[in-house]
């Protein structure tokens, strides 16, 4: 037997394998497809103030290595949440993440503390790759003052453990997990989409009806294993890693470059019980290597 417990903040969990918001809904659209209380967190799509139906279509495009998104954060809105999803979660035992979006450092706020409440989420994701509208549409999380503004605000709204989803989409994004540190995050979370397009030749048209759109899946992995790798050096809080995991190989890549645990995202898409494979692969490896427990993987990249 092999101890695959990690801590994320103020949260234990049973083991290092979640699945990324956007790419698992709530989790319960997947109980047909395996057991959820296997898995150590799920991480649930956007959580707005208000109900928002999300971008036109096409939103959606498939590369040779992923797949580009513009949904738009299309969900019913907090409320909603409380009173239809949340009831349903304590049926099954693992944690529920939300993920908080926002347009606003208000609508943030405002979000974050309706969720504080409620006893069976014990952590937030905070989403700070959305738009600031009233700084003119800049993305907070590529601003460091609009970062630092938002991740401050929530934290002293919110009591729980907070953390932070950096955008690929900087210069250096060691700077904003230091800034989410600085402001009081137990975790940070990366990546994020990076930015990208896609074009039918056919037609000289674009694939996404907004031009563009986050681009995920085995084509990013290459980059988000850097960018785990250049965090976990440089901040002391856990670093929660994502971008093209779809095996055990790549889920023990991130957390030698120094990843707690790791979040499955568009291989959902491929194989809805995929994210329980990985965790017997994990299993497998460990055992294959000697490994006692999960968290001596963690930055153990032998440079």
């Amino acid at each position: 037997m092999v101890d695959l417990e990690v801590k994320i903040g103020g949260i234990t969990l049973k083991n290092p394998v979640t699945t990324a918001s956007g790419c698992f809904g709530y989790g319960l659209e997947y109980t047909d497809f395996l057991d959820i209380s296997r898995l150590g967190a799920i991480f649930t799509k956007a959580t707005t103030g208000e109900p928002r139906e999300g971008n036109p279509s096409p939103r959606m495009a498939e590369t040779p290595m992923g797949m580009i998104n513009s949904v738009g954060l299309q969900n019913k809105g907090v409320d909603h949440f409380i009173e239809h999803i949340y009831p349903h979660l304590s049926a099954y035992d693992t944690h529920f993440i939300v993920n908080v979006s926002g347009s606003t450092v208000e609508e943030y706020v405002e979000v974050a503390s309706k969720i504080d409440v409620l006893e069976k989420i014990p952590g937030i994701e905070l989403n700070i790759s959305c738009p600031n509208v009233k700084e003119g549409g800049m993305v907070f999380g590529t601003d460091p003052v609009s970062a630092r503004k938002v991740i401050r605000a929530v934290r002293e709204a919110y009591h729980k453990t907070l953390i932070v989803k950096l955008s690929p989409n900087v210069t250096s994004i060691k700077d904003f997990a230091l800034i989410a540190q600085e402001e009081g995050a137990d975790s940070v979370s990366l990546i994020n989409t990076l930015l990208a397009m896609a074009i039918d030749a056919e037609r000289r048209k674009p694939l996404i009806a907004r031009i563009t759109g986050g681009l995920s899946g085995p084509a990013v992995k290459p980059i988000a294993l850097r960018m785990v790798w250049e965090v976990a050096q440089a901040v002391e809080i856990p670093v929660i890693g994502l971008g093209g995991i779809s095996s055990a190989t790549d889920v023990i890549e991130f957390m030698l470059a120094g990843a707690t645990a790791v979040q499955v995202g568009t291989a959902n898409f491929i194989d809805p019980a995929i994210s329980l494979k990985i965790l017997e692969g994990i299993i497998d490896y460990m055992e294959r290597h000697g490994f006692s427990s999960v968290k001596e993987l963690t930055g153990a990249l032998e440079i």
